[in-house]
């Protein structure tokens, strides 16, 4: 299948997309199939209200714009059908002599473990450093979810830091780890890259 004209950025089986009000059924169904992989990771939008308010605030209309967005979501697709397979959100995007934001992600059942999310993650790294211009991008974890601690180390983030009773996820304040990504070290690991 050729890149879908939606495609923000695009990899060799993943593309990046906003989501749209047109994704709600289908997304609203593949957190609901995720939610045992969720479960004390992340609060997706389960419902089609809690759907409508995502995309209000993250692929509103001041998410279209890379110069002033605060927060923009992104779905990760798979090329050959375009089934979504992940969630990519970067928030607190704050300007001035601080560019950064930070990245939260999810993937959706049952595409979870086939590599995909960690080409999404390299696009969403690669939106947020050429497109929104930023200079370093943060994304804390739970010290359990070694999953996504693997992630995010081959993507080249370095850990910064923990932070105690950091969010509250399934009623639980829980720590986080600090893993960050600046724009020169993302630049080198490219150009290392064969």
């Amino acid at each position: 299948m050729p890149v879908p004209k939606s495609a923000l950025v695009a990899g060799s089986r993943v593309y990046l997309r906003r989501p749209q009000l047109a994704d709600a059924a289908s997304f609203v169904a593949a957190v609901r199939a995720s939610a045992r992989l969720h479960r004390n990771w992340v609060k997706a939008p389960g419902t089609p209200a809690r759907f409508a308010a995502y995309l209000k605030h993250f692929a509103g209309p001041e998410s279209r714009r890379a110069a002033t967005a605060t927060y923009v979501g992104l779905l990760a697709c798979r090329l050959d059908d375009g089934a979504p397979v992940g969630v990519f959100n970067l928030s607190e995007i704050v300007r001035g002599a601080f560019h950064s934001a930070y990245i939260g992600y999810y993937a959706l059942s049952p595409h979870a473990g086939r590599g995909y999310m960690a080409e999404g993650l390299e696009l969403t790294l690669q939106f947020a450093f050429r497109v929104l211009r930023l200079h370093r991008v943060e994304i804390n974890i739970q010290p359990t979810n070694e999953r996504s601690i693997a992630l995010v180390r081959r993507a080249g983030l370095t850990r910064e830091g923990f932070s105690r009773r950091y969010v509250k996820i399934a009623g639980r304040w829980r720590d986080h780890e600090r893993w960050a990504l600046l724009l020169e070290d993302w630049r080198a690991r490219r150009r290392r890259r064969p």
